[in-house]
Formats: C-alpha cells, structure tokens, sequence
C-alpha cells in the first residue's frame, strides 16, 4: 500500500504524543516545518525533512528493479 510522506509524519507524531513544536524542537527545525510537511509541501529541503524523519525514527528505504545489482556492486 503506498502513503503519502505526510501521512506517515502525521501518524508517527501522533502515536509519539508529540506536538508539532515538540517534534520541531526534537529535530532542531523550525516550528512550521512540521506543519508543512505534514500539509504535503513539495518544496521542503530533503537535509531538513531527515531531521524530522530522524526524531521520528522513521527510515527511508529506496527499492527498485536494479537494487539487488546495485547492491551486489556495493
């Protein structure tokens, strides 16, 4: 099942029992960076949304056809 990025923010913010400036603090960002990412801004620095994926402790993963030679590569 695919989710938005903003979903899954939203989700894991929740479920921490954190507020948007708690989390924004946590991740050591600004207030509103929370809120945009959770609205589903498309203009959010990748460094910036880390942090907050960081605090979170929310992974990224990057799948495709080519990984496994990728990762054979590696």
């Amino acid at each position: 099942m695919d989710y938005q990025l903003s979903e899954i923010v939203f989700f894991h913010r929740k479920k921490s029992g954190l507020t948007r400036n708690q989390l924004a603090d946590l991740a050591g960002v600004g207030k509103t960076v929370v809120y945009d990412i959770e609205k589903g801004k498309e203009t959010i620095r990748f460094s910036t949304l880390l942090k907050v994926l960081k605090a979170l402790n929310v992974k990224i993963t990057f799948t495709s056809p080519l990984m496994r030679v990728f990762n054979e590569k590696s």
